[in-house]
């Protein structure tokens, strides 16, 4: 271990899972190029998913490889596992799809936006569903606390918000009761049942 307790940084082979990743990308980028030429206007070819529309594949291959080899690359030099390796290989692979547009602003504008999104996506957890919640603590025992912790006395919440609206205190119903008599002179019934 390290000075400040952090575990000693593992270094990644980079190339490997660039190749991976263009791979995988790669065969979203086809799939995403037969849905374009299947939808185009011309009568084209089976093979124009390669020829007319096969930039598509290219763009998505070039995109996976260079974000996850600048990624890992950048965490290995850097030796740490952070969200900046997740902005350096967005820059990158933002550069990728501003090279399309042919301008350097484009580069550079795509490239910030995609490196923004991604470090802040790290950042925050880098799951869309939250944090994953610990399995050593036992669900039912968690929620219990929860609730222990967070739970007011009835007095306090009628006190605050008064009844009504699915809040009631203990005697409520001899109190409606005697309200209803008292105002409109109709005795109720103590169990009745509401007609659904």
């Amino acid at each position: 271990m390290a000075s400040d307790d952090r575990p000693v940084y593992q270094p990644k082979d980079a190339i490997g899972a660039a190749a991976r990743s263009t791979m995988i990308l790669g065969g979203a980028g086809l799939f995403l190029s037969a849905v374009q030429n299947s939808l185009t206007r011309q009568n084209v070819t089976g093979w124009g998913v390669i020829t007319k529309t096969g930039g598509t594949i290219g763009l998505f291959a070039a995109i996976g490889g260079t974000f996850e080899f600048v990624r890992i690359a950048a965490a290995n030099l850097r030796e740490k596992e952070d969200a900046y390796n997740q902005a350096i290989g967005g820059f990158f692979a933002g550069g990728i799809v501003g090279f399309r547009m042919r301008s350097f602003p484009a580069v550079i504008g795509y490239g910030a936006a995609l490196a923004t999104l991604q470090g802040v996506f790290e950042y925050t957890g880098g799951k869309l569903n939250g944090y994953k919640a610990d399995s050593s603590v036992d669900q039912y025992e968690r929620k219990e606390q929860l609730r222990r912790n967070r739970r007011r006395p009835i007095e306090e919440t009628l006190q605050e918000l008064g009844e009504g609206r699915g809040i009631y205190g203990p005697g409520y119903n001899e109190r409606r009761r005697e309200r209803i008599q008292k105002r409109y002179g109709v005795d109720v019934a103590q169990n009745v049942t509401q007609a659904s």
